[in-house]
């Protein structure tokens, strides 16, 4: 054989060769990549509510008699005393005494309940005049650096939760008194007796608002207290969410909420008020029996920026339970967790950080996470760059590549 031939034979396996390994060896796998970032983060209890009016009133017959009909209709507004239906009061001589009797009990109740909503009231004149001064001491020692800018946060809701609570007592003041000038009124069409039966009474609102349902709308007879029209003031709705208990133990009183899915454009700003005492069992669409709260959101966004908003109408709620001014984050999608390893030493959080062309596992810890974001306290710097949704297949020194968006 030829010496040149020898030497072209040589080459032409060693090139067989080369290609052979480089068609077997391993191709780097193809990743999503994300950077890791600074900003604001926040964590939040996401759920479904509905919102419903603060307070109802049921606008009832104050003595039996025959009920003119009724001109109002669903959604007209109405003043405080404004008539919202009348009465001819039928008064039937077997029965004079007994209804004289429950005409003087409804004015002694309503006397009682005027006597407690006045108690309520001083009792909310008192609690807002302590929430003060808590809020001026707090205001005081913030001045000198003594006090956290949360308590002094915390005061100022708590002061104007206080003055809610006494607007509350107040009206409600308002309407005992209105009901018992009703049962006094129907008192004296009852003593009147049958001279009474040609004179019409009037049944007045007890506040300004809307008629939210017509009872009775079509003239007819009816009872001592059958209802007759429902009212409402829609510029004091609530917000209600049904919260899973272990989430209702985060979101706090003063707790700041965004209300979004509302039919109307933008965010609406809200309030955590009240987490209620007693939780009730409720059934999941899985068939999973669940522990849930109710919890009352007050909305505080300019009444005008919602007024299109009714009773009943469902939106959607963000409880924001915790804020990060300046946290590290990354996709939520990039974080895993680590199995126990095999000196007995519990697992914790990890995640793929791309080192030139390699995959590092790197072990972090996370702080809070959200539906998208998760808040990284050790383990990862700002800028790099970390595997987002990693494939079964990559592991600790793994050659990858970006895949090209």
């Amino acid at each position: 054989m030829k010496k040149t031939t020898g030497v072209t034979l040589g080459v032409g396996v060693v090139l067989a060769v080369a290609a052979t390994a480089w068609a077997l060896a391993p191709r780097p796998i193809e990743v999503e990549v994300a950077q890791v970032t600074t900003g604001r983060f926040e964590a939040t209890i996401d759920e479904d509510g509905k919102t419903r009016l603060r307070d109802r009133y049921v606008v009832s017959a104050p003595l039996a008699g025959q009920l003119a009909r009724i001109a109002l209709r669903e959604g007209d507004p109405v003043n405080a005393d404004t008539v919202v239906a009348t009465l001819m009061p039928a008064l039937p001589a077997m029965t004079d005494e007994r209804t004289l009797r429950e005409q003087q009990l409804r004015v002694e109740v309503a006397e009682a309940q005027v006597r407690r909503v006045n108690a309520r009231v001083e009792g909310a004149q008192v609690a807002l005049a302590q929430a003060t001064n808590e809020l001026r001491r707090s205001q005081q020692l913030a001045g000198d650096g003594f006090v956290s800018p949360t308590k002094l946060d915390t005061d100022r809701l708590a002061v104007q939760a206080a003055q809610k609570d006494l607007d509350a007592a107040r009206e409600e003041r308002h309407v005992a008194g209105h009901e018992l000038e009703q049962a006094a009124a129907a008192l004296m069409a009852v003593r009147a007796g049958a001279g009474a039966r040609d004179r019409a009474f009037a049944v007045r609102a007890p506040i300004a608002g809307r008629v939210l349902r017509v009872v009775q709308p079509s003239e007819t007879t009816v009872v001592l207290g059958a209802p007759l029209v429902e009212i409402g003031d829609t510029r004091a709705l609530e917000v209600v969410a049904e919260l899973l208990t272990t989430d209702a133990l985060r979101a706090t009183p003063g707790t700041r909420v965004r209300i979004e899915r509302w039919g109307g454009d933008g965010l609406l700003d809200g309030r955590v008020r009240l987490v209620e005492p007693s939780a009730f069992t409720k059934v999941s669409a899985l068939g999973v029996e669940e522990q849930r709260v109710k919890v009352l959101i007050d909305i505080t966004s300019p009444p005008t920026q919602w007024a299109a908003l009714g009773d009943g109408f469902r939106v959607g709620v963000r409880i924001v339970t915790t804020e990060v001014a300046n946290a590290v984050k990354v996709p939520v999608s990039a974080v895993f967790p680590t199995p126990q390893g095999d000196d007995g030493h519990p697992g914790g959080m990890a995640a793929f950080v791309l080192d030139q062309g390699h995959a590092r596992l790197v072990g972090i810890r996370v702080g809070e996470r959200n539906a998208t974001e998760a808040s990284i306290r050790d383990g990862l710097a700002p800028g790099a760059s970390v595997i987002v949704y990693p494939p079964p297949g990559v592991k600790d020194g793994s050659r990858v590549k970006a895949r090209a968006v």
